[in-house]
């Protein structure tokens, strides 16, 4: 199933088969910033969010980076991954000079993540990133929340994302 996004006036596919809230969060690999793997299972018995975002490079996903950094500061047993088709070295490098020690960030990039969380820029030039989007999974597994943000520049809505927590 595909749907569309906007993308800063144009209209783009984005994959569109996001997991359903209620529903077992699908197993990923991802790279970390020091190229090891990453999965679902590292993060076992804990609170997950996923803030997916196309590039840590551009000013609303270096926001919502931000933004769940600080939020962070108020939660127990909750870990925030930053996933996005950046190289983990980009990523080290913004929270490094951001000063962002809160949130862990993950790449795509030798994964198949953003096709099996449905978040895939299918058609554009920027084909291949991923959209914004928020998952939220709990201590079991299970998804809590989940949203694919209907315009890339717009920011996530942390308020719902949280309160699933």
């Amino acid at each position: 199933m595909t749907v569309q996004i906007g993308w800063r006036g144009t209209t783009v596919d984005v994959l569109g088969n996001l997991p359903a809230v209620g529903e077992k969060a699908p197993d990923f690999i991802l790279t970390a910033d020091d190229l090891d793997d990453i999965t679902l299972l590292d993060f076992a018995g804990q609170k997950l969010v996923l803030n997916i975002f196309p590039s840590i490079d551009t000013p609303t996903c270096a926001t919502s980076t931000r933004r769940f950094n600080e939020e962070l500061a108020a939660l127990e047993n909750t870990v925030v991954l930053c996933v996005s088709a950046d190289l983990p070295y980009a990523q080290k490098r913004f929270c490094g000079s951001e000063g962002l020690d809160r949130v862990k960030t993950a790449s795509t990039f030798r994964s198949t993540f953003s096709n099996d969380y449905g978040v895939t820029v299918l058609t554009g030039i920027r084909r291949g990133l991923t959209a914004r989007a928020v998952v939220v999974i709990d201590v079991d597994g299970t998804v809590r929340h989940v949203e694919l943000v209907k315009e890339v520049s717009t920011e996530p809505d942390y308020a719902a994302a949280l309160a699933a927590l």
